[in-house]
């Protein structure tokens, strides 16, 4: 099947034929099974060899410049009464009309299908377009699949922050512990020294208490 590269180069070429006012140009698809050296015949004539050449030349310009593509070989420039020009997947054939009825390739082809320009162009569009969606499918299938690695990536990665935030739970709770108790051992002490104190104070009074009673006397 001819790629969609060259079905642009044909339209080009054809495109250019007309631009040249080349009469009754006609596309022809060769069969495979009858032709292996290419896929397509491009068919016009000029009214004259001066304008034959004017149609070989433009399509010759426009296809270097708008592809960067050169003919293979290009042949009967000279006498300019069939020109024929080859583009490896098609060829170029344009006559005078004495050479054209002369020769007869649309009647030698019977095998070939004639296709118009719009036939050719309806097809070309159908390939790009077909070609565009493959694209995009094969574009999501690609997105799809780098995406499946991150999903498994944070996964992997959730236990363990939620080991962490555990983790660090039970310090915050520890943390809370120690000062709730905190104030209960200050509690204690403060009680410890309270009794000390009041227990200093009592054994006070209890020296001051046998200061002040009066001596006893052995004498009567």
């Amino acid at each position: 099947m001819p790629s969609t590269e060259s079905n642009q180069l044909l339209l080009a070429a054809a495109a250019a034929c007309e631009d040249k006012k080349a009469e009754d140009i006609r596309v022809l698809a060769l069969d495979p099974a009858e032709s292996g050296l290419t896929d397509y015949f491009l068919i016009c004539n000029g009214t004259n060899e001066r304008q034959n050449v004017a149609i070989t030349d433009e399509i010759e310009i426009r296809l270097k410049r708008e592809f960067g593509v050169y003919p293979n070989s290009v042949e009967g420039r000279r006498q300019a009464e069939w020109i024929l020009m080859d583009y490896v997947d098609f060829i170029v054939h344009v006559f005078s009309p004495e050479k054209r009825a002369f020769y007869g390739l649309e009647r030698l082809r019977k095998t070939a299908t004639s296709l118009s320009v719009a036939d050719l162009n309806a097809e070309l569009k159908a390939r790009i377009t077909t070609v565009r969606a493959k694209k995009a499918s094969s574009k999501e299938a690609e997105t799809k699949v780098a995406a499946k690695p991150a999903i498994k990536k944070t996964a992997a990665k959730t236990p363990v922050k939620v080991a962490a935030k555990k983790v660090a739970s039970k310090k915050v709770a520890a943390k809370t512990t120690a000062v709730k108790k905190a104030p209960a051992k200050k509690a204690v002490t403060k009680k410890v020294a309270a009794k000390k104190v009041a227990t200093k104070k009592v054994a006070t009074k209890k020296v001051a208490a046998k200061k002040a009673a009066p001596k006893k006397t052995g004498k009567k």
